[in-house]
């Protein structure tokens, strides 16, 4: 089933013949092939460009084998270079490719070519690959596909295609499985033998048991605070185990390294600096973060949370947690500073919106919950509350826009109503 995958499409020309390789990352089997290997090269031919003008090597198929040679594979590039117009070199699965460093490095040395990558492996997902060009590399990263795309493609109706996606996530592969033990089956298989295990591989982790635990940890507490030492007291007390903070810290950024999870820090307001105690983490996927634990703890408003988050970063914003500092007074009538939480403050160049998400308003009490800490907020950039169902926006009393769920996620410029 083809998805147009726009967004990344767009990223991507914008970048043509920057003089960098484009290196297309994200978690595995979210798409990166398809983007780069079909959409990407079938808007190169309707722009003009000939298909010899292409070249593309899928470096995991045995066709390849030869090509995996740094040496085999630059002379095969430079030898389909006959005239001065732009050549582009496609390369999948670059991780097979021996010393590709130095073989893309090459390549960017040639006037005529410009070159684009993919890679799925542990060596190749990790956040920090773009070092291994010294600086002439050019990350487009994807996600898996977001609520729009799918929906673009599931040919139903909105509440089912809401219902399947809280459920099952946005990994493009489920949108060609029939039933929901078959996507129940992938998501569990390819979380534990494909992202669990390259993790595992490419850190030389020992404690396995420890660091899936923590992940089963992380899946049960998204969208609430926490840190290495809380979570290190956990394992002390529950299961006896000497699994530090230091250790159960590097392991968590092992699995962000990997796009498994996403670290969102937290940001004072009014005092305008981070705050380094206590971070969220949000999963790069719902329905992995489901079939993780057995598609238990399926809380409507923490899954929403995490979609909306991974909408935002989609979209190209920049995403803390906001924390606003006031003086209240406790049951004994003595002041007290209190933390009220702003659950994403999202930022790209100079603009900046406030985002609460809640299930639904339908009550004074939940209504005050998350009005009260908008109220605090001492600047007038947008205040925005995302509800579940359909509703279009509109502005309360306190000029504040509310809007569902349903038009936030299929209007890419939802936020600027």
């Amino acid at each position: 089933m083809i998805v147009k995958r726009d967004i990344y499409l767009n990223r991507i020309i914008e970048r043509q013949n920057n003089g960098m390789v484009k290196v297309i990352t994200g978690i595995r089997r979210c798409g990166k092939s398809f983007l780069l290997f079909r959409l990407y090269k079938e808007y190169l031919i309707t722009s003009g460009i000939n298909s010899d003008h292409i070249i593309e090597i899928a470096l995991d198929g045995i066709e390849s084998e030869d090509l995996r040679d740094p040496k085999t594979c630059y002379n095969y590039i430079k030898e389909r270079i006959v005239d001065n117009k732009k050549y582009y070199v496609l390369l999948d699965e670059v991780q097979f490719l021996e010393r590709f460093e130095e073989v893309l490095n090459s390549l960017l040395r040639i006037e005529n070519v410009d070159v684009y990558v993919t890679g799925s492996n542990s060596k190749f997902l990790s956040k920090d690959i773009i070092t291994e060009f010294r600086g002439r590399g050019d990350e487009v990263h994807i996600y898996p596909l977001t609520f729009a795309e799918f929906y673009s493609a599931f040919g139903e109706e909105y509440d089912d295609a809401w219902d399947e996606y809280l459920n099952y996530g946005g990994l493009p592969a489920l949108l060609d499985m029939n039933n929901s033990k078959q996507k129940m089956d992938y998501l569990k298989n390819i979380f534990d033998n494909v992202y669990m295990k390259d993790v595992i591989d490419r850190n030389k982790i020992k404690n396995r048991d420890e660091i899936n635990t923590l992940v089963d940890i992380l899946a049960s507490a998204i969208g609430s605070p926490t840190n290495p030492t809380k979570i290190a007291n956990t394992f002390a007390t529950e299961r006896h185990s000497s699994y530090t903070n230091k250790t159960i810290s590097a392991h968590i950024d092992c699995l962000e390294e990997a796009y498994l999870i996403s670290k969102v820090n937290r940001y004072d307001i009014k005092g305008r600096k981070y705050i380094a105690a206590n971070r969220k983490y949000y999963f790069t996927d719902v329905g992995l973060r489901n079939a993780r634990l057995n598609f238990r703890q399926q809380e409507p408003t923490d899954l929403m949370e995490n979609i909306v988050y991974n909408e935002l970063l989609a979209r190209g914003y920049l995403v803390d947690v906001g924390i606003v500092e006031v003086n209240q007074k406790n049951a004994e009538g003595k002041s007290i500073r209190k933390q009220l939480e702003v659950d994403f403050v999202t930022n790209m160049g100079n603009q900046r919106y406030y985002i609460q998400v809640a299930y639904d308003l339908s009550t004074e009490e939940k209504q005050k919950q998350e009005f009260n800490v908008l109220r605090k907020i001492p600047d007038s950039f947008k205040k925005i509350i995302l509800v579940n169902g359909s509703s279009k926006p509109w502005r309360n009393e306190d000029g504040y826009v509310i809007m569902g769920m349903k038009f936030f996620l299929l209007n890419e410029n939802s936020l600027e109503y």
